[in-house]
């Protein structure tokens, strides 16, 4: 899924409006990035909790190396998608730059 670039104001000036939109544009990378890795441990950790319940195992380990596990597969998976994401709003952050000092 292509971001959308950010839009460069036209106007050279920090106002409070454009801190806002700054804002809202880093908490929602950051969400979009952590997203994905909190859903896959949601989700194991669930079907770990069922298997548990059912089986009557109770063991800390059972449910923590499936979380493990399951998060760094999806970290190595996801790494280039993440690494382009990061890049294109810290990209699009610097080209903002000039706007944001003046």
């Amino acid at each position: 899924m292509a971001r959308k670039s950010l839009p460069i104001p036209r106007t050279f000036a920090m106002n409070p409006e454009y801190a806002v939109d700054l804002l809202k544009n880093s908490m929602i990378q950051a969400a979009t990035l952590a997203a994905p890795i909190l859903l896959v441990a949601m989700i194991i950790g669930l079907a770990v909790s069922l298997f548990q319940a059912v089986t009557s195992i109770h063991e800390q380990t059972l449910s923590f190396v499936p979380k493990v596990v399951g998060v760094l597969g999806l970290l190595i998976f996801m790494l280039p998608w993440f690494t382009r994401s990061i890049l294109e709003f810290t990209r699009a952050m610097i080209e903002r730059m000039p706007a944001m000092v003046q």
